[in-house]
């Protein structure tokens, strides 16, 4: 008999997993959270804050994250928070230099500079997409399971899918604009990018991009400590450090967890977690793996490389957006998506001591093409090339500069002197990695994708361990990692008629 019992235990610290684990902490299930080798955002050299991954909180006005904060009575704590981009984002191409922001006025101007004679057709494309993407928010604004599973799921969700509007293969407005529109999809989709993304996500992740966007003063970890807070605040119970060992089950239902910090037996009832299933499954003992056979939505084709650089401030152009997507000017280039990063503790402190910010640079690449992890430096040149194009005197101007994914050292000048190589050891006591750490991977479209957005089911073939991974619903990005932890907190909900009713019936005072 296990000494301890969760009615739920989540494996991951991915956005999906902590707000499926806070809504259900929320509706008085026991949860334990386990980061399960999960690597915060941030981590530093000497002091200076590096990024693992690029952030644009995309989601802040997608239904499904209003539903999880209405739900958390947090809607007006984060408002208070959330800062509007202005730009929205910003192209820079061979000849252009494109700014998106929010005031249509000044979209009209930027668009009669930079691509003349094409401002009434794209004027005529925003008013379309405000009509499509507001008859897609009152789909996903349906309590639902995306994608759905058993009969009356799939009667449920079928009439909402029927009631999606059909968007065109291709967007009615010019090529080279449609190409900027693309391109900011490519970025914020967890698809692959080897083949077109649906037109569906097209439009959606695009009108993220451009519905008023906002950003948290801490990024990516502000977010997870909020969803972290949440989940204490309601007895839930996290361990961000501890690693799941292995998952029991009986008769092909979960029974519990070994977690590597004792190696004993943690019942549950339930387990979820944010990892494509056939990641998850070679931990499931005494499964046979035989007779399984992965999700195509689970197959990894292409991978986002980051590289950080901690920049003097004397480079820094003033107008650069927060998010800016530079194509490279030299053929066989490849496409950045830099971000300026912002910081909400020390992390400005200390680069403001260095009078330096940190740019977050992030591109995408084949399976095949990623760099071997032995200091290969290929992968962060091609980037590096793509910011000198628009920015040559970049070189002049690093302070710091390191990937996590390529296993090279950390070049630093923090004493103004020349660039040199500092071994890896010296991150890790700022949380970095000696070792190379594999990039985040985009997955290739399920050719039987459902509603042409969806990917692997969130039940997995051991019955009560769902997963609300990237893969569930690739092709609308955060937003999609949302809809599937709704999903799952429904589903284990319904299993408690008590709390099923609870819910039904919960209300606040903060969101009335």
């Amino acid at each position: 008999m296990p000494l301890r019992y969760f009615d739920v235990v989540v494996l991951g610290m991915r956005p999906g997993a902590l707000a499926s684990a806070a809504l259900l902490a929320r509706r008085d299930f026991r949860v334990l959270v386990v980061g399960d080798a999960h690597l915060p955002a941030t981590y530093r050299f000497h002091a200076v804050p590096l990024r693992r991954r690029t952030f644009a909180h995309l989601a802040a006005t997608a239904p499904s994250y209003r539903r999880v904060l209405a739900e958390l009575a947090q809607s007006q704590a984060f408002r208070r928070r959330l800062r509007p981009l202005d730009p929205m984002f910003q192209v820079l191409d061979r000849g252009m230099r494109l700014d998106v922001p929010p005031d249509a006025d000044l979209l009209a101007r930027e668009l009669d500079r930079e691509l003349p004679g094409t401002r009434g057709a794209i004027e005529e494309l925003y008013e379309w997409l405000g009509r499509l993407n507001a008859a897609i928010d009152a789909v996903f604004e349906q309590d639902a399971v995306w994608p759905p599973g058993t009969f009356w799921e799939r009667r449920e969700t079928g009439r909402l899918r029927d009631a999606l509007p059909e968007v065109p293969p291709a967007l009615p407005v010019d090529p080279e604009y449609r190409r900027v529109i693309e391109l900011g999809a490519r970025f914020a989709s967890h698809l692959s990018s080897d083949e077109p993304l649906p037109p569906l996500s097209i439009a959606r992740l695009h009108a993220a991009w451009t519905r008023a966007p906002l950003e948290l003063p801490g990024d990516e970890d502000e977010l997870v400590a909020q969803l972290v807070d949440r989940i204490r605040a309601h007895g839930g119970e996290v361990r961000p450090t501890e690693r799941c060992e292995a998952i029991l089950h009986q008769r092909g239902r979960v029974r519990g967890v070994i977690l590597d910090s004792d190696g004993e037996e943690t019942g549950c009832g339930f387990v979820i977690t944010d990892r494509p299933a056939a990641r998850m499954l070679d931990r499931v003992r005494d499964f046979s793996l035989d007779r399984y056979t992965p999700h195509p939505a689970s197959e990894v084709a292409r991978r986002r490389f980051v590289v950080s650089l901690v920049v003097g401030n004397q480079l820094v152009p003033a107008p650069l957006s927060r998010h800016a997507f530079l194509r490279p000017l030299r053929e066989g280039g490849v496409d950045v998506h830099l971000q300026r990063a912002t910081f909400a503790g020390t992390g400005d402190v200390e680069l403001a001591a260095h009078d330096a910010e940190l740019w977050v640079c992030e591109t995408i690449l084949d399976e095949g093409a990623m760099p071997a992890f032995d200091g290969d430096l290929r992968a962060r040149e091609a980037v590096l090339a793509t910011v000198r194009d628009h920015m040559p005197l970049v070189d002049r101007h690093i302070l710091l500069i390191d990937s996590p994914h390529d296993g090279a050292p950390p070049f630093a000048r923090l004493d103004r002197g020349d660039l040199r190589a500092y071994p890896r050891s010296t991150l890790r006591p700022g949380g970095g990695s000696v070792d190379a750490e594999p990039a985040e991977p985009l997955y290739r479209k399920a050719p039987d994708a459902y509603a042409t957005i969806g990917g692997e089911p969130i039940r997995t073939a051991v019955d009560r361990m769902l997963t609300v991974a990237p893969t569930v619903l690739p092709a609308l990005g955060v937003e999609g990692e949302l809809l599937a932890a709704w999903g799952a907190a429904r589903l284990i909900t319904k299993t408690d008629r008590k709390r099923e009713r609870m819910r039904r019936e919960m209300w606040s005072k903060i969101e009335i």
